[in-house]
């Protein structure tokens, strides 16, 4: 007769311990959101399905760093930075990559003109780029990646390039053969450059054989910097270094590529057709995301068109905070005017949402528990659903802010019967948008006392109820103890005098 063996308590322990794991792991499973995104090479919204379990890659073109950034790049950076906020939260893991152009035709200009060493300068602007992303509160990227790191993997793409024959050498340098590549122009549905594209990134030579044709990498010239490949010392030319890096940390195929709108043609063009005709596979990304212009006017900003805003002298009149708002109020994909009464705007229904977080957040509660916090949880949880499905559908955050003021407006006509289970449901969709947006900002516990935050709530059910008499007399009594209370269309508004 067979007995059972008996388990020690350490295979007991590590028994149980599996059990929790891959209950954890079915919980998480299940919890994952199922995002749809627009993908500009289809044209059209479709499902995002990761090629391994529930994680994501995602690859952003970076900076060139021979400038300051300016707030065209705080518009994209932000947006993907909300975007992979948004990803992590609905229960994917990502990896998430910044290249960091640090050699260019631009960056040699420019310290040519500063009288700097290429490196030097490169490294200064990084510098500083990263300072203006921490200002900006962009927490969510994984790892920036200089182009000069990748050196070794560059040349080994050239080479394969050269061996498949998309590649051939010029007295100048060595280049695509756009013409060996069958799907050219297909994701942007066009192979002619336009004033919109990045001109000034395709190489002129009168040795290329189509006009097309962009540079792998550039022969050494004098007084630049060079790194000794097999063809004789050269640099890298610009579109190689993303593919590179993609490929070294992400393989010949992932979920996702960003940048802005303008990359589409030529360069992220020239990218799929760097990857696909090395790896033989299609498509080399899932998903293609761009986002649109910010424009001053009815021009894009630019520093080739000299009318941009430095992200740095922008923050010295406009917060973080509102500036995440006022893009997060566009639809990523569209066009954003930068102008003053836009960023007003942010700015008024910031004040709105971050003055009901600090008022629920610092608020004590009346009661323990009232006969309506049933009803009122799950209107609340109502809100907070719709807030993830505007999110999960396109990343429409201007729908998704939408519902957050509607959510406002609702929690505002509690009034004062906010029990302690409903404050605690709000706070929690609260922490959703934040965790998304990162717009909002604690105030001290002793900023708003209670006595005022009890008698905003009062001055609003008395609106509610159209006791207007009642509602202007404790308006007054605020007043008197040194705050404006102040209405909007999204309800009230409070701040110190």
């Amino acid at each position: 007769m067979i007995q059972n063996k008996q388990l020690t308590t350490s295979e007991k322990r590590k028994a149980k311990n599996e059990k929790r794991k891959t209950k954890n792991e079915k919980r998480r499973r299940d919890s994952i959101i199922p995002i749809k995104l627009y993908n500009t090479a289809t044209k059209k919204k479709q499902i995002l399905k990761p090629y391994r379990a529930n994680t994501i890659r995602m690859f952003v073109c970076g900076p060139t760093v021979y400038d300051y950034a300016h707030i065209g790049h705080a518009r994209t950076y932000i947006a993907y930075d909300m975007f992979v906020r948004f990803l992590r939260m609905a229960g994917y893991t990502v990896a998430y990559i910044q290249n960091i152009t640090d050699i260019d035709d631009k960056i040699i200009t420019r310290a040519r003109e500063q009288k700097m060493i290429p490196k030097d300068l490169a490294r200064k602007f990084e510098k500083e780029y990263r300072a203006d992303m921490k200002n900006l509160l962009v927490i969510s990227i994984s790892r920036y990646v200089r182009a000069t790191s990748k050196i070794k993997e560059i040349i080994s793409q050239v080479k394969r390039l050269l061996e498949k024959k998309y590649a051939y050498f010029t007295p100048d340098g060595i280049y695509y053969d756009v013409s060996r590549f069958q799907d050219y122009g297909k994701l942007a549905g066009r192979t002619a450059l336009s004033a919109e594209d990045s001109i000034t990134r395709i190489d002129e030579s009168v040795q290329k054989r189509n006009k097309g044709d962009f540079c792998l990498w550039k022969s050494a010239k004098p007084q630049e910097p060079k790194w000794k490949s097999p063809w004789g010392w050269g640099r890298p030319g610009w579109h190689i270094e993303d593919t590179a890096i993609s490929e070294h940390f992400f393989g010949p195929q992932y979920e996702i590529h960003g940048g802005a709108v303008d990359l589409i043609f030529p360069h992220h063009q020239a990218e799929i057709a760097q990857m696909e005709a090395l790896s033989g596979r299609k498509p080399m990304v899932q998903i293609w995301m761009h986002t649109g212009f910010l424009r001053i006017g009815k021009e894009k900003m630019s520093k080739s068109l000299g009318n941009f805003t430095t992200i740095r002298d922008a923050m010295r009149t406009v917060p973080a905070h509102v500036l995440r708002l006022f893009i997060a109020s566009t639809l990523y994909r569209s066009p954003i005017l930068f102008h003053e009464s836009m960023i007003q705007q942010a700015r008024e229904n910031w004040e709105t949402i971050n003055s009901m977080y600090n008022t629920i957040r610092l608020m004590h509660a009346r009661i323990a528990h009232n006969t309506n916090a049933k009803r009122e949880i799950s209107r609340i949880q109502q809100y907070q659903k719709q807030f993830r499905a505007m999110l999960a559908d396109g990343f429409n955050t201007p729908r998704a802010l939408a519902i957050v003021f509607t959510y406002i407006k609702f929690i505002q006509s509690l009034g004062q019967s906010l029990s302690q289970e409903t404050r605690a449901a709000a706070l929690e969709f609260f922490t959703d948008i934040d965790t998304v947006f990162g717009i909002l900002q604690k105030q001290k516990l002793s900023a708003i006392p209670r006595t005022i935050t009890n008698l905003v709530a009062k001055r609003e059910q008395f609106r509610n109820n159209k006791q207007w008499q009642q509602a202007d007399a404790v308006r007054k009594q605020i007043e008197r103890a040194g705050y404006c209370v102040e209405d909007t269309p999204s309800g009230s508004r409070l701040r110190k005098k």
